[in-house]
């Protein structure tokens, strides 16, 4: 079968839910190889990439590489590529995976499809386009298909491969060390999943009326095991802090269940969530937008129908 790399996803030598996608995908087109970048990497790390059937692990441990922005991982992935002429790339389709895909694309001479939902025989991707108006099948038909898949596109399913470790030594260019990391700063987290991993989301929207009544989303939110969003009009207000905005402008999320409350459903909104598995909106206007890709739909007012929910959901626990 032919060779396909995977950029890992990691944090804090964690390999992150995207990446196990990523690996699935991968299997059922050939032969995935995980490529990891930068410090961090440990036994651990090598067992769970080998859980969900990397055969091989190209692995890149130089400090550099997290030392500077961005471009290390492309000058990576374009020595991989060169040398073990894969089939295709994945990559994430994260704010960062995408600009890693462009810059490879270039370096390779490659064609690169970002934001997709699907990749099918002969690496036809499925995409949702035009802000999301437009779906569409797409194939690279230059070079080595560099793909960017939407986190939560994939169920992660286990199934071992081998984990043969190759160690990849790289030095970087000039144009790589452009823009240097001066300084991280860790954000603390919550009980609550990545937005952009999490199988639940619970937005609210500008029906919530206020940052005080967002309570009531993060309290549904938390009674699903779920991660919180926020339309742009609630984190343009001030309601909700702008890294949970979901949409064209904010992150895209792909999640096995969305729960819309108090979303019109503007087209740049629809554009980051409507590839969700199943959608659930809760609106009191009967004609808002969102209804139109609605799974199932409740017209009433959310301060009456959320609290509701919650409740239910907890006494099914």
């Amino acid at each position: 079968m032919s060779e396909i790399l995977v950029l890992v996803e990691h944090a804090d030598g964690d390999v992150k839910k995207v990446t196990l996608e990523l690996l699935t995908l991968a299997r059922s087109l050939g032969e995935p190889s995980a490529v990891w970048a930068g410090p961090g990497y440990t036994d651990a790390a090598k067992a769970k990439l080998a859980e969900y059937g990397a055969g091989k692990i190209y692995v890149a441990e130089s400090e550099e590489i997290a030392d500077y922005v961005v471009a290390p991982k492309a000058e990576l992935l374009a020595k991989l590529v060169s040398e073990a002429s894969p089939a295709a790339v994945l990559v994430a389709a994260t704010a960062e995976g995408k600009e890693i895909a462009g810059r490879l694309a270039i370096k390779t001479d490659s064609g690169v499809i970002t934001d997709a939902v699907g990749l099918g025989e002969g690496f036809v991707a499925d995409q949702s386009i035009f802000g999301g108006g437009v779906n569409v099948r797409s194939r690279v038909t230059k070079g080595t298909p560099i793909v960017a898949v939407r986190p939560n596109s994939t169920a992660p399913v286990a199934e071992p491969g081998a984990g043969a470790e190759e160690k990849v030594e790289i030095a970087l260019s000039d144009a790589a060390r452009g823009a240097k990391v001066v300084e991280r700063v860790k954000q603390e987290r919550g009980a609550r999943p990545e937005l952009t991993e999490a199988a639940i989301v619970v937005s609210g929207g500008r029906g919530v009326g206020s940052g005080e009544n967002f309570s009531i989303i993060e309290k549904l939110a938390d009674s699903l095991g779920a991660a919180v969003g926020a339309s742009r009009a609630a984190t343009d207000a001030g309601w909700y802090p702008h890294q949970f905005q979901v949409g064209q402008t904010g992150k895209t999320v792909s999640p096995q269940l969305y729960v819309a409350a108090g979303i019109s459903g503007a087209i740049q909104h629809r554009a980051g969530m409507q590839t969700s598995k199943t959608i659930v909106v809760i609106n009191k206007d009967s004609e808002a937008p969102i209804f139109e890709i609605a799974d199932f739909g409740v017209v009433g007012d959310l301060f009456q129908v959320v609290p509701q929910l919650t409740e239910e959901i907890e006494k099914r626990k």
